[in-house]
């Protein structure tokens, strides 16, 4: 069910048993081959693939889908082209939407992201928001739900940016939106440190790294349709299994409601 197409009623009544799913994507430079929406359309794709997935499964949950967020946090980007929201910002809308969505019914929203500048963001703004409201939301990055079932993935470019993945699952979701031929990435040296930090388990940042690699992070030239849309249907198949997952593990609300006040009361609204 999407949500844009239901009346209030019917929102209404979903939400004590249904799932609310809400996408979020950005707008931002992806090299000079790729459009600025595409991490809003990957999103889009494979939240669409999962969701039709789930339409032959007997005991999938009942789920509305959300209008995508198509903004994120994308100031490293701005050095091209991009519109983005400040982090601030980008907590406050998420935490508006979820309170929204609890004050309309919902107890139970997974957040499905496609941009990596908005993981940490998005995550905390779960975690704060679990903590004053009666609800239960899990987060994800489309990306990291591989099954391990699909052939030829290459975890050292995945996900990268306006790289070899991001640039065959367009060629599979959109490929009138991919200015081909793809050139090849010329080499970088050295190589970007947000892309290969000198140390496991660090994650470093430095200014103008962005700009000086020429907006991508691995060389696309090397991209395929059918090896993207190997991808896509994998990821598909991980947000599906997921959001099952997701389903049985909450169906059952374990709090109760006398242990929370209502949403707006519990952040001093009235």
């Amino acid at each position: 069910m999407r949500l844009t197409e239901l009346t209030w009623r019917q929102v209404r009544d979903a939400g004590e048993q249904a799932v609310a799913l809400l996408p979020i994507g950005s707008q931002e430079q992806h090299a000079g081959h790729l459009p600025m929406g595409t991490d809003t359309l990957l999103v889009e794709a494979v939240t669409d693939r999962a969701t039709a997935l789930l339409d032959a499964e007997p005991a999938a949950p009942a789920l509305v889908r959300l209008p995508t967020l198509p903004f994120g946090h994308s100031p490293h980007h701005l050095f091209a082209a991009a519109l983005s929201l400040s982090a601030p910002t980008l907590a406050a809308v998420l935490d508006d939407l979820l309170d929204s969505l609890v004050t309309s019914g919902y107890r139970r929203i997974m957040i499905v992201n496609g941009h990596g500048g908005n993981d940490e963001i998005m995550r905390l703004a779960a975690k704060r928001f679990a903590l004053r409201a009666r609800a239960t939301v899990a987060t994800c990055s489309y990306w990291t739900l591989a099954t391990g079932e699909a052939a030829g993935e290459r975890p050292e470019r995945t996900p990268g940016h306006a790289g070899w993945f991001e640039t065959s699952l367009m060629l599979a979701a959109h490929p009138g939106l991919v200015r081909t031929p793809v050139p090849p990435r010329p080499p970088v040296e050295p190589p970007p440190l947000f892309d290969r930090p000198p140390h496991p388990g660090l994650t470093v940042e430095r200014h103008g790294e962005w700009a000086r690699v020429g907006g991508s992070t691995d060389d696309a030239s090397g991209a395929d349709a059918a090896q993207g849309m190997r991808l896509l249907d994998d990821r598909a198949r991980g947000l599906a299994r997921a959001i099952l997952a997701f389903d049985a593990a909450t169906a059952t609300d374990p709090v109760s409601p006398a242990q929370n006040a209502p949403v707006r009361a519990a952040r001093g609204e009235s």
